[in-house]
């Protein structure tokens, strides 16, 4: 079985409020299969870059403990450091990389940089991290925009109905989200 992860981390300041998200993909269909993320508190980017990492190898390892993990990352210091071409200098990321390469051997794991903008999904949910933080809450599945909207029942009214089509995301939203 072959699994993609797609992960990233952020922080509000380096250092500064910082979240991670990862996500667990079917390559095949690419289909979400597990999505990760938590607030961490003040920390780096690169600290939440491997936080990212070692939760979506978790959760690959959590749905298919002898899977072959693709993973995929905007952050070239992540990727370089965790496929052995660059040193890990750095004593707070050694102890982080350590860590990733104790969830699944090193043989099963291969790291591809991407793009920034080819990393939105596991980006979205390491900013919802964040936003959940500066809210005093912790990350929840049940917040995250994407099942928000996927959430929104199908328009009822005509094509290009725009007032049956806000009244609909309204709804979603309302039955989505507690109130506060």
């Amino acid at each position: 079985m072959r699994l993609v992860v797609e992960a990233d981390g952020g922080s509000r300041g380096n250092p500064g409020p910082a979240g991670y998200g990862a996500v667990v993909l079917d390559p095949a269909t690419g289909e979400t299969l597990a999505e990760r993320a938590a607030y961490i508190g003040v920390a780096t980017n690169n600290v939440a870059e491997y936080k990212g990492l070692i939760a979506g190898l978790t959760a690959a390892r959590e749905l298919f403990p002898e899977a072959e993990v693709t993973v995929r990352m905007d952050s070239k210091l992540v990727v370089e450091q965790m496929s052995g071409r660059w040193k890990i200098k750095h004593p707070d990321m050694k102890p982080l990389a350590a860590e990733a390469v104790r969830i699944l051997p090193p043989g099963r794991v291969t790291y591809e940089w991407i793009p920034r903008e080819r990393n939105k999904h596991a980006d979205r949910l390491a900013n919802e991290a964040m936003d959940a933080g500066r809210r005093g809450e912790q990350w929840s599945p049940d917040l995250s925009a994407a099942r928000t909207l996927a959430a929104a029942p199908p328009p009822s009214g005509p094509p290009g109905d725009a007032a049956a089509g806000a009244a609909a995301v309204r709804a979603a939203l309302a039955n989505a989200r507690p109130a506060t």
